[in-house]
């Protein structure tokens, strides 16, 4: 196999599991088991950037409201609550970074926090039939959306989106704004994280150097089918609940632990 081949296929991985909430961690490792190589660490996480800007192209109309509205109320607070929401996740990430903390090295933490997931969705779902739901991002939502996404950086295999997602619902958020916010959510918070690790690697270059071009068709790759991915997953939740994520999450959860244990 080819390496612009493991390179279109690292894209289309992340692509498709990056917004739904199924924990592009727990792919990636399974993609990577039949794999002639890995990539660094700076691909996987730089191409994550291509995914971000799928979804300003797909909530592109949401977008140009709030920022050519923002002087209107709504907007204004809309905006408050993703900065404040952004802000926690950053302030975070940035102490966990100066505090030295290292993710774990082995597959079982993944496993298991794609299984836990997974559970969480299906109890969460069934709890939610019946009750009436909310349109309003509150600043208590946004705050914990912006903690829930420090829980997926420091517990790989919780799925950022999947976290964002499940904490706005069991806070009564209604489903097409809990997947809106945290979809905007994810724009600041995955490029400023690949950001930060394209300036590293330019401080810090590593022993094999980067590949630009490799890099860049990653992120296009990665780019294109999140589009397509975030198109379906908008017109799935219509009639749709996540309960089907959360038991997908525990095949999923069940057969990187199998592999871990192997």
């Amino acid at each position: 196999m080819s390496e612009w081949l493991v390179v279109a296929l690292l894209g289309i991985v992340e692509g498709i599991t990056e917004f739904l909430p199924v924990s592009s961690t727990g792919h990636l490792l399974i993609v990577e088991q039949w794999l002639p190589w890995r990539e660094s660490d700076t691909f996987l996480v730089v191409i994550q950037a291509g995914a971000a800007l799928a979804v300003v192209l797909v909530f592109q109309r949401r977008v140009r409201e709030l920022l050519a509205g923002w002087r209107t109320r709504e907007a204004r607070n809309y905006l408050a609550r993703l900065a404040l929401a952004f802000g926690i996740t950053a302030a975070g990430g940035l102490a966990l970074q100066r505090l030295g903390f290292k993710l774990p090295d082995t597959a079982t933490p993944v496993a298991v926090a794609t299984l836990v997931g997974g559970v969480l969705f299906i109890l969460v779902e069934r709890w939610l039939k019946g009750r009436s739901a909310s349109t309003r991002v509150t600043w208590s939502v946004a705050a914990a959306m912006g903690l829930a996404q420090l829980v997926a950086a420091v517990f790989p295999g919780t799925s950022r989106s999947g976290i964002t997602i499940l904490v706005a619902l069991a806070m009564g958020l209604a489903r097409p704004l809990a997947i809106e916010f945290s979809f905007l959510l994810g724009v600041p918070t995955l490029a400023a994280a690949a950001g930060l690790k394209l300036v590293t690697s330019l401080r810090h270059p590593p022993a094999a150097g980067m590949h630009w071009p490799m890099l860049l068709v990653g992120t296009l790759v990665a780019a294109v089918t999140a589009f397509a991915t975030v198109r379906w997953l908008l017109r799935f939740v219509q009639r749709h609940t996540f309960e089907g994520f959360g038991w997908y999450r525990i095949a999923l959860g069940a057969a990187v632990l199998a592999l871990a244990l192997l």
